[in-house]
């Protein structure tokens, strides 16, 4: 991988880390782009370069994620389904679903149907008006209570669950877990709070279950691998950021839905380049 190849990888994984669209598949169709050679390498920095994206959330939330023991706790409880389908499941994953580019086709379109009907079941659910669709930051105790008494632990266990199936590429944490929320009818607001702030056990753990297991690889880098890992780390960190509030502001007055619409036309592109070129 060379350097420019690291930056344009970097700026896709930070900026779509966190929107409902799949970062992981967008690393791995700009892997093909790019023509970037297949390698244990790049598998690893497909899921290590997470690691800027977890320092975006952790520099922009740490007064959150340290001032209430009790949304620590669901966190961690949410945590759970996934490393332990994780733990079991890893291997299957890496070797074998991240290379298939028609897997990735039909996630990306049917987790865009799926979030469009979910999101319509959700208006019509709850009926709740444009601007309470708005996330802002949490900065008062009150807003804290809020979260507390929106997002249950019952609640935050299945929205664990229903993040373990972003293990599938293309299907995309961010997706599942609000889909999850959705679907138990929390707001928009909190599903996507709880969304940013779980981000950071999971990626975590997810990065450095990949370390561990493939450490012999590791061990054997070359220094322009290791220089296009930090490139990767520090623009991963630094469009995340921009992503995190981008998609702060869009919430603000819109739905999720234009995000289903993209994945559905991303996957349908990738099904005919596959089948045509």
């Amino acid at each position: 991988m060379t350097i420019w190849q690291s930056i344009i990888m970097g700026i896709i994984e930070g900026f779509t880390e966190f929107l409902p669209i799949s970062s992981t598949a967008h690393l791995i169709l700009s892997g093909e782009i790019l023509k970037i050679p297949a390698s244990e390498f790049l598998k690893t920095y497909n899921i290590s370069i997470q690691l800027g994206a977890i320092l975006a959330v952790v520099v922009l939330y740490w007064r959150k994620i340290f001032s209430s023991k009790d949304l620590f706790l669901k966190i961690l409880a949410a945590f759970i389904p996934t490393s332990i389908i994780g733990l079991v499941f890893y291997q299957i994953v890496k070797n074998y679903l991240m290379e298939s580019l028609w897997l990735i086709a039909a996630t990306l379109f049917l987790g865009g149907i799926i979030l469009i009907l979910f999101e319509k079941r959700y208006e019509k659910k709850n009926k709740i008006l444009t601007e309470d669709a708005g996330i802002k930051e949490i900065k008062t105790e009150e807003a804290k209570q809020e979260i507390k008494k929106m997002i249950n632990y019952k609640q935050a266990v299945l929205i664990g669950i229903f993040q373990t199936f972003a293990m599938i590429p293309g299907v995309s944490r961010s997706a599942a877990t609000i889909i999850g929320g959705l679907w138990l009818g929390l707001k928009r607001k909190t599903i996507v709070e709880f969304s940013f702030l779980l981000a950071i056990p999971t990626m975590a753990a997810a990065t450095f279950l990949d370390l561990i297991k493939s450490k012999e690889a590791l061990m054997n880098l070359s220094s322009n691998d290791i220089s296009a890992w930090i490139v990767g780390f520090i623009l991963s960190f630094i469009t995340a950021i921009i992503g995190v509030k981008f998609l702060l502001r869009f919430i603000q007055k819109n739905n999720f839905i234009a995000f289903g619409w993209y994945r559905i036309v991303l996957g349908i592109l990738i099904a005919i380049i596959l089948l045509f070129i």
